[in-house]
């Protein structure tokens, strides 16, 4: 800022004040400059969103071919991490959007009142585990809709000539030119069997990309992925032989004595990092209690201490109606403050940051009014 100021007309000397003609008209523009300064720095000081799977929405359009490192709907994220975002994709689907930080409570209320509505099927006024297992099901099929959608979008970006099959080479030149390489010259290095002389960072995503795609090529390999191929590419949560493989890497990373299972003490590893302060050592506990919770009550489903790879395939498929059923309980146990197994709208409602992000105040005095 001082920097800024500095630069300002109102803060130079008399003497290079003089040679304006009408020194005060930059004193305006400039004030309104460091005050959008000012308001973008208190932006950024603020807490970042829960729902980081809305920040990360939005930074997809530079690399859209890429595989995703977050998929809607799913438990764990690509890197192992859990999804902090799931009981809200999985509750809102589609609508997660309509309840963001700054929307206004009273309508945010009302329509949180309508979701409700929709999932109390035999409309008692309360949510069974049943009727929250039959609604995960459906918002997970929305997520599934989505990203068929983007992916056939993006296959055609990949598919130049339309013939129905993208071959690596086609979608490596693609892949290239999101990281600022001409797409042209790429595609006349790869044709002519040409050094692409690229940074070491990108030929190892490369490598990692050309590996999975391999994995979505189904027999008969051709290294030609077609839709429903490329689709299992970017979308593994879609294929059963692709989430196999987004299992094994997963345990992978996690698994530190090489038998290929995961114990509790691996699973609830802390991140590389050090403690400094309280505020990091609150986030630290907050890393091994959420993963220690989930590694036992929805992961290891025979409860002997140990994660096997079809435990861990069970439980990141999407699609799982007996994983769907668990989940719902846990949300129902999240916020049943009555212990009667059920949700009831004042309790949805006093929980709303759990089921939406965003917490919506006076739930108790507008219940009534809104429902």
């Amino acid at each position: 800022l001082l920097a800024t100021l500095a630069a300002c007309p109102a803060a130079q000397t008399p003497a290079a004040m003089a040679s304006r003609q009408a020194p005060l008209c930059g004193l305006a523009p400039c004030c309104l400059w460091l005050l959008g300064i000012v308001l973008l720095m208190d932006a950024s000081a603020r807490p970042a969103n829960h729902s980081s799977a809305r920040e990360r929405a939005g930074n997809r359009e530079e690399n859209e071919i890429l595989p995703p490192d977050h998929l809607n709907g799913v438990k764990l994220e690509m890197d192992g991490h859990l999804n902090k975002d799931f009981h809200q994709e999985v509750f809102l689907g589609k609508d997660m959007d309509d309840f963001e930080e700054d929307a206004e409570p009273r309508k945010s209320r009302r329509k949180l009142m309508v979701i409700f509505s929709k999932v109390d099927l035999n409309t008692d006024r309360r949510i069974s585990a049943k009727e929250m297992q039959n609604w995960i099901m459906q918002k997970t099929a929305e997520h599934f809709q989505e990203a068929v959608a983007e992916s056939r979008a993006h296959f055609r970006a990949v598919d130049p000539d339309g013939d129905g099959h993208v071959s690596w080479d086609e979608y490596k030149v693609k892949f290239l030119a999101t990281k600022g390489h001409n797409e042209r010259e790429v595609a006349e290095k790869i044709k002519n069997k040409w050094d692409l002389n690229i940074d070491e960072e990108t030929q190892e995503v490369l490598e990692n990309l050309k590996d999975r795609w391999y994995q979505a090529d189904n027999p008969p390999p051709d290294l030609l992925l077609t839709e429903s191929e490329f689709l299992s590419f970017l979308h593994p949560e879609h294929s059963r032989g692709m989430l196999q493989f987004m299992v094994k890497e997963i345990i992978r990373d996690l698994d530190q004595d090489g038998d290929k299972k995961l114990s509790l003490s691996e699973f609830i590893s802390l991140p590389v990092g050090t403690v400094e302060n309280q505020q990091g050592q609150d986030v630290d506990d907050g890393w091994v209690r959420d993963r220690k919770r989930e590694f036992e009550e929805l992961i290891d489903a025979n409860h002997d201490g140990i994660v096997t790879m079809a435990e861990l395939e069970d439980y990141m498929d999407p699609m799982n109606e007996f994983s769907a059923l668990n989940e719902a309980k846990q949300m129902i146990a999240i916020a049943d403050e009555n212990q009667n197994h059920y949700l009831e709208p004042e309790e949805v409602l006093k929980y709303s940051e759990f089921f939406t992000g965003s917490k919506l105040v006076d739930y108790a005095r507008s219940v009534h009014e809104e429902f």
